[in-house]
This record gives C-alpha cells, sequence and structure tokens, in this order.
C-alpha cells in the first residue's frame, strides 16, 4: 500500500484531550479542581485553533496539573474506554496496514503507546513527546530536545521520517494541518467525530465525521463498515423525543429534526436524499413521497399505527417500516380508564360550570364504574391491557374481535358486534386504521348502544362517523363521549382545532394524545431507533411490519449479500447460481417472503470477485441489493 496514514491522538484517536483527564485524576480533591480544569481547557482550545504557541500552551497546563507518575495506569484505563468509535471499529484495518499508520502527536507516549499498540499499531511508529519527572516523581515538564515539544513540531517530524507515496493526515487541531501547509501531506482531513474547530475545518481538504469515511473514500476494503454512519441522513418530523435524537446521532448519522408534520409536497422535495424517516401520526407518507426517495431504506413509525404510510408502495420500494405496537399501551390505557370514570360522573359538564362560577352539588347523572359492563371493541395490545385493569376496578368486559384472541381473566368473548353493543353500558373503540374500518361505527352502531351509555374512540380518527356521533350525543342516546382521534387533525399545534364535537355535553376531546406521557415517548424514542439501526447494521427485519421478518445472527469475519426482490418463482436458485459462477462459499443464508416480496440473506467469505454485486442486482426482479461488512 502507498498511503500512509498520519494520526493524531487527543480528540482525533480518542475522543478527549488527554491531559484534561489526567487533569481529573490529579486535582481530585483541590479546592480549585473546576477554575483549574476550565483554564486547562481553555489552553487546549487556543492552541488547537492556533491562536497559542504550542510549548507556551504545554508548559501552561503542566504547570496546572500537578500530576504524577502513579496517576498515568489510571489515566491509561480510562482512555482505554474513550478510543473513539470509529477507529475502535476498524482495528483489523490498523493491524492489517501497521507499517503505513503512524501517531503523530503533541501528547505523550508516556500514554499514547499503552493504547495504540492494542489496535496494532507499532510502538515505533509512534511519534509524541516524553514526560519529565522529579525524584518524587511529579510531573515537571517535557523533553524541550523533542520535536514534537515545539511549535510546528508536526512538519519537522513528518520531514524527518521520509515517507514514500501519499500521506494522509488524520485530525482535529491546526498544527495537523500545518503538515498538509509545509507540502509534506497530499491531503489533511479535518476529524470531527468528537469537536469541530472552525479554524481547521476551514483548512481542511475534506472534512471527516469518522474514520470509516475516510477509508470509504479511498476505497479501503479492509474498513469495518460498508457504508459510513455519517453519510446516512435522518430526518424526524413531529417533535420525537429527543432521546431518539441522541441515539440516532451517537451512532454517527446526520439527524435533521422538523417540530412539525409535513405537506405531501414538503415532503416529497425533503426527502430525497434521506436514508431515514422518522414520523408519528400527521404526516402522510405516500406513494408519491416514496417516488421521490431516492435514498430511503427506513421508515420509523414513532407511534403504534401505521395506516399513515402507503405500506405497500414501500415494500415495492424496499422500504423497511417500523412501528410502536407496545410502547405506549400502558398510556393509551390509563387516558382509557380515566375517561370512563369522569364521564360515568359526568365530570366534564361539572368542570365547565365550577370555571363559570356555578356549584352543581348533585349526585344526578353521576355513577360508579363499579358493576358496570365496559365492552372492548378489538382485543390487541391496548385492548387486552385496558381489560385486565377495568376488571382489576370491578367493571364486566365484554370484548369483539375479528380474529380470535384468549380472553384474559374473566373477560367474555362475543360473537358479533351487535351482542357487545347491547350488552355495553361503556364502548372503547381500539381498531387499526386499515381502509376497510373507514366509518365502522355509524348511525346503526350508536343506535344500538344502550340508552344512556359512554362512548371512547382512542383508536383512528376515519373509523367513527363524526356526524353521527354529533346526533346520538346531542339527541341524548349517549350520555356521554372521550375523542381523542379525528378524521382530519391539525398539522401542528399552531393550527386551529375544527370539529362538529366543539361544545358538545359531557364530551371530553384531546388532541391525539392517548399515547403522549413522557415515559411512553421514552419508550417509544429507544424502540424504534433501534429496530431501524438494527436493520441498517444486520439486515435484520424483525418486527418490521411490510417485510417478511427475519432475525439475523451478528456477522462474524463475512460480508452479508442482502437481496430484496419480487417474490417471483426461482429468484433464490438465480441467486445461488450467481454465486457459483462466481466461486463463492456461502457461510450463511436466509430466505423469508410474504406474497409480495422475498427477503434472501446470503453470508460469504470476505475474499470475492466484486463484479459478484453486479451480477446479483442485474438480476430481474431485484428491488434492493446491499452489502453489508
Amino acid at each position: 500500500m502507498d498511503k500512509h496514514f498520519v494520526v493524531d491522538f487527543d480528540s482525533t484517536f480518542t475522543k478527549v484531550e488527554a491531559l484534561d483527564i489526567l487533569g481529573e485524576i490529579s486535582l481530585n480533591g483541590k479546592a480549585d479542581k473546576d477554575e483549574r480544569l476550565h483554564q486547562i481547557k481553555e489552553i487546549t482550545d487556543r492552541s488547537m485553533g492556533g491562536e497559542l504557541s504550542f510549548r507556551q500552551s504545554l508548559e501552561e497546563r503542566i504547570g496546572l496539573l500537578d500530576a504524577r507518575r502513579n496517576h498515568l495506569p489510571e489515566l491509561i484505563k480510562r482512555l482505554e474506554h474513550l478510543v473513539s468509535k470509529s477507529f475502535s471499529r476498524n482495528k483489523s484495518f490498523l493491524t492489517k496496514h501497521r507499517d503505513n499508520v503512524y501517531i503523530v502527536s503533541n501528547g505523550f507516549k508516556d500514554f499514547i503507546i499503552p493504547i495504540v499498540i492494542k489496535y496494532g499499531i507499532r510502538e515505533e511508529h509512534v511519534f509524541a513527546n516524553q514526560f519529565v519527572y522529579d525524584e518524587n516523581d511529579k510531573i515537571i515538564g517535557f523533553d524541550k530536545d523533542n520535536i514534537l515539544s515545539s511549535s510546528n513540531g508536526k512538519p519537522a517530524q513528518i520531514k524527518s521520517l521520509g515517507l514514500d507515496g501519499e500521506v494522509y493526515v488524520i485530525g482535529d487541531g491546526y498544527n495537523d494541518y500545518e503538515i498538509k501547509a509545509a507540502g509534506l501531506a497530499d491531503k489533511f482531513y479535518a476529524f470531527t467525530e468528537n469537536i469541530e474547530r472552525n479554524a481547521v475545518l476551514e483548512k481542511a481538504d475534506h472534512i471527516a465525521p469518522s474514520f470509516d469515511e475516510i477509508l470509504y473514500l479511498n476505497n479501503m476494503e479492509e474498513r469495518a463498515l460498508s457504508y459510513p454512519k455519517n453519510r446516512i441522513k435522518v430526518l424526524l418530523l413531529e417533535n420525537i423525543h429527543d432521546k431518539a435524537v441522541e441515539m440516532l446521532k451517537e451512532e454517527g448519522y446526520q439527524v435533521e429534526v422538523y417540530g412539525a408534520g409535513l405537506t405531501e409536497e414538503e415532503l416529497s422535495e425533503k426527502i430525497k436524499d434521506v436514508s431515514i424517516l422518522g414520523i408519528r401520526s400527521k404526516t402522510q407518507v405516500t406513494s408519491k413521497v416514496l417516488q421521490n426517495a431516492k435514498r430511503l431504506l427506513g421508515i420509523g413509525a414513532f407511534c403504534i399505527g401505521t395506516n399513515q404510510i402507503d405500506l405497500e408502495a414501500a415494500q415495492k420500494k424496499g422500504v423497511a417500516v417500523f412501528n410502536a405496537p407496545f410502547s405506549n399501551t400502558r398510556s393509551v390505557v390509563e387516558l382509557a380508564i380515566g375517561e370512563i370514570i369522569m364521564l360515568m360522573r359526568n365530570l366534564p359538564d361539572r368542570f365547565t360550570a365550577m370555571h363559570d362560577g356555578k356549584w352543581n352539588k348533585s349526585a344526578q347523572n353521576s355513577f360508579e364504574i363499579r358493576g358496570k359492563c365496559l365492552g372492548i371493541i378489538g382485543y390487541g395490545n391496548i385492548g387486552a391491557q385496558l381489560s385486565v385493569l377495568a376488571e382489576s376496578m370491578g367493571l364486566k368486559v365484554y370484548y369483539f374481535d375479528i380474529e380470535e384472541k384468549l380472553a384474559l381473566g374473566n373477560a367474555t368473548k362475543c360473537d358479533s358486534l351487535d351482542e357487545l353493543l347491547r350488552a355495553a353500558d361503556v364502548i372503547s373503540l381500539h381498531i387499526d386504521g386499515r381502509p376497510d374500518n373507514k366509518n365502522l361505527f355509524g348511525k346503526a352502531e350508536f343506535e344500538k348502544m344502550k340508552s344512556g351509555s359512554i362512548f371512547i374512540n382512542l383508536s383512528r380518527g376515519h373509523v367513527v362517523d363524526i356526524l353521527a356521533l354529533k346526533a346520538a350525543l346531542e339527541s341524548g342516546h349517549l350520555g356521554g363521549a372521550a375523542v381523542d382521534v379525528f378524521p382530519e387533525e391539525p398539522i401542528s399545534n399552531n393550527e386551529e382545532f375544527i370539529s362538529e364535537l366543539r361544545g358538545l355535553k359531557n364530551v371530553i376531546l384531546t388532541p391525539h394524545i392517548g399515547g403522549s406521557t413522557q415515559e411512553a415517548q421514552v419508550n417509544i424514542a429507544q424502540f424504534v431507533p433501534n429496530k431501524i439501526m438494527e436493520y441498517i447494521n444486520t439486515g435484520s427485519t424483525n418486527n418490521s411490519v411490510n417485510l417478511p421478518n427475519l432475525t439475523l445472527p451478528i456477522l462474524k469475519d463475512a460480508h452479508r449479500f442482502i437481496h430484496l426482490h419480487q417474490n417471483n418463482p426461482g429468484i433464490l436458485a438465480q441467486i445461488n447460481n450467481v454465486l457459483a459462477k462466481h466461486d463463492i462459499n456461502i457461510v450463511g443464508q436466509y430466505l423469508k417472503t410474504n406474497e409480495i416480496v422475498g427477503y434472501v440473506i446470503t453470508d460469504i467469505n470476505k475474499d470475492y470477485d466484486k463484479e459478484v454485486m453486479a451480477d446479483l442486482k442485474s438480476i430481474e426482479g431485484t428491488i434492493r441489493f446491499r452489502v453489508l461488512y
């Protein structure tokens, strides 16, 4: 290999400035610890930005540290856990190309060598300063004869090495750029995985958010990732919880956050270079939107429902969709329980009267829920949990579902919807948003309900005929209602909510917040990104709502071919014929299909003819092909 990689240590190979960590150790217990640490960091930043000579900065920092030799083992132990992720995962590359990898740092060999040799880097390829100790092993200075203890030390050090071939410098500081400025490097990569310095970015040939990016640009096949994570763009809409943003950024993705939903036209434009889209319930991901999604790999629905996504169009385009089927279940159930109690006690009207100054102390139209009959339509995750909690509070539970579901506790299964409607004092809807369910509950269903009964809809807005509900409430046939979802909802909090249900007696209207508790949002914000990252990293489609579900083992010492295709007869045979043609040894193979698509995962040995990828992509019916390693 005729390429040499010259790597800085502090804030590049490691996530931190080592002297900052040494200060935390050496100054522990001292009254002025925080003040000194602040000064050390400030001096470091000024030096890295080119505002302060390196020698001066080094002298000032060592003077503030009050460090000793016996502090170094603890420093090394901490630094071992603070190696930058992209260097850590590319250990095999560093080991294989150890003859061409150099650590050139203004830090100190005393702690650098024990860290980097574990990544295959040669000890003799580490160029750095060395501490000077007094007779009591206190660090009192540094070797001032060392080239790297002076300003412009890095260019002088590289010049002394006389490297043949291309020299690539990777670092976060201005002194790393000085190597390129002196004509001693072909490229300077400003490394921003840990820190960004504007003065350095302006001088860079390329801004590298990770070591993977540099290896990708140079087509280094031994790199740990087939595609740099920093090139994966994520768009999160509708105020998705900060925990999700944090997790996706920590993974190394580019994350853009937008507080509201987007219209079809806005999203069609915005999605063109997006790899991962995160939405909640307002944003509609239509076929038109998906046609414009040139790089989209996955969609995360940070909610239970997915009817806002054209799942078939996503499937045909090879876009995996993940939702959070369990994460906010408890929140929705608790709201339903609370609303049942409030409506049975006629509390919404009592609230309004009190705010208007009216004192109406009366038991009229006020009932306990104990002994009443709750009818649950849709006995899925939410309906079943509501059943358990309601029964524990003394309600008799009946349920109806079009699929066979096991009754929990003493719940009674009804054979028909009509049977349920006639028996229940309270009806609670928990059905999905499939098109067939539009206006499932209308005039005929309301008429079959008991006079004075309560109606709750925390499922989907379009499953209820709102005008029919309004008529049933105004006539007095229904004693009250709680509605959290609506056929048409504002796209942001700045729009007015318009509904025929506004102003009706004993009616609770909430702005689609059934699952909007802090606990639920954190759960969702952890669950959905984990599923998407697992899909991106391993190809696993476990819990995808639109692709065949495959749970895959961790990839070890192999490359993974992922082939998503139309479910046509004979494609698996064609895939294996291509692999046989190129003499590829299969380590493992996994297949799952549904009525529309097939999903084949093939793990192979790392050595193979790269033309095989073009042949696999050319198989008729291929929707998406990608390689993982």
